[in-house]
């Protein structure tokens, strides 16, 4: 029998892991306390952009300026000083996010001898700061990133061409605050698998490999049609070095599943780790986790099996409602047998699981739905709908960190 208090409890390991990949948890130590000759410009984006800037804005010494975007409802809580906090569409690029990659863009230019600059990105950065190549309207930019979200394609390739496409990722922001190289900062927290910081947000303070013919083969796999105006601009977009200065990663999603590992065996569980950096597409996921499943609920004692990294979907329904954690929920479902003592919940470390409101879900034995209607589901994408309809739907609302996904299967015991 499922305790009655399961669910708050796995969502309590939940909220653990994201509180320690939080800015204020990871932040605070590693900013400079010295102040520098000059003024500090603070320039950032991402899902944990507005809290990084309230980190900011009550630890950094002398004058103190910047500007930072985020994701719309993701803003700021505390004062941020003269660190402006704008918000943008995620994760197709609107209007605001033009103006928000514009003016950071200027500030960064605006950069001279002996100021001090501090980069804080974090994930979801790449559509949010958003300033095209000279000729690339922003509704053909989004248009684009909109097909290649939908596509299922890895975020690693989605990052390749927006980094292609940019007068800010790749290092190009870095590049124009050139000027204060010597006393230049980045601190990321990360959202991508490998921690690549060039990944990060498409890296806009560090240096990454220009490769248009990779940009160009993403597209083209992913069944994008590229004129010769588009190859064009790829090949030409060639943008100067960003100057090499410390770069650290303050957070990732090693940083919330050791927290979340920590909180569930304080509490008497057995947590088997299951994959920290799982990538590839969540309904497979989702089933080969069933099998896992099955075999620790055969065995004695009670299991907690705990899986991260960042899985996709491959959207065949442009109306479906779902993201990839609750397509792995509903898979992973579909593949146990009726009452099967396995609960599992899943959710984004940032509160938002696709483009929902939820950050993830839940199910056990007396909260799940039938093999069929999970596969009808996960073959309209409409893993969202389900969910509500069994009242498994886990809201946080915006965490204000991104780093990869948590999941949590637990099995045998009191089960």
């Amino acid at each position: 029998m499922i305790p009655a208090g399961l669910r708050d409890d796995l969502t309590a390991y939940l909220m653990a892991g994201v509180a320690a990949a939080s800015a204020e948890v990871a932040l605070t130590g590693w900013l400079p306390r010295h102040p520098p000759r000059g003024r500090t410009i603070v320039l950032g984006c991402g899902k944990a952009a507005a809290a990084m800037a309230e980190v900011a804005a009550a630890t950094l010494p002398g004058a103190v300026t910047g500007c930072v975007v985020t994701r719309y409802g993701h803003g700021p809580r505390r004062d941020t000083g003269a660190i402006t906090v704008l918000e943008a569409n995620h994760p197709v690029p609107d209007a605001a996010g033009l103006a928000a990659g514009q003016r950071i863009h200027d500030l960064a230019t605006q950069a001279r001898g002996g100021d001090r600059v501090v980069f804080l990105i974090s994930g979801g950065g790449s559509a949010l700061l958003c300033l095209p190549l000279p000729g690339l309207a922003l509704a053909d930019k989004a248009r684009l990133t909109d097909h290649l979200v939908k596509s299922g394609a890895p975020i690693g390739d989605i990052n390749c061409v927006r980094r292609h496409l940019s007068q800010v990722k790749g290092g190009r922001l870095a590049a124009a605050a050139a000027a204060a190289a010597d006393d230049m900062h980045s601190f990321l927290i990360s959202d991508v698998t490998d921690d690549d910081p060039a990944a990060i947000a498409s890296g806009p303070s560090v240096p990454a490999p220009f490769e248009p013919d990779r940009a160009i083969a993403v597209l083209t796999r992913s069944g994008w049609s590229i004129d010769p105006a588009l190859a064009a601009q790829i090949h030409a977009g060639r943008g100067r070095d960003a100057p090499v200065h410390p770069v650290r990663i303050i957070a990732n999603g090693k940083t919330a599943l050791d927290a979340v590992a920590d909180a569930a065996m304080r509490a008497g569980w057995n947590v088997v780790r299951a994959g920290d950096t799982l990538a590839g597409d969540a309904a497979a996921t989702g089933r080969s986790h069933a099998a896992l499943a099955l075999d620790f609920a055969a065995r004695p004692g009670k299991h907690l099996l705990l899986s991260g990294g960042e899985l996709t979907v491959q959207v065949r329904a442009r109306d479906g409602r779902g993201g990839p954690n609750l397509e792995y929920l509903a898979a992973l479902m579909a593949a146990l047998p009726a009452g099967a003592p396995v609960a599992a919940l899943a959710c984004d470390s940032d509160g938002i699981d696709g483009s929902e409101d939820n950050a993830g879900g839940y199910f056990d034995p007396q909260c799940r739905a039938s093999a069929q209607s999970c596969a009808a589901a996960l073959a309209a994408n409409r893993s969202y709908d389900l969910f509500a309809g069994i009242g498994g739907l886990i809201k946080t609302g915006p965490t204000r960190t991104n780093v990869n996904d948590i999941r949590m299967i637990a099995v045998g015991g009191s089960l």
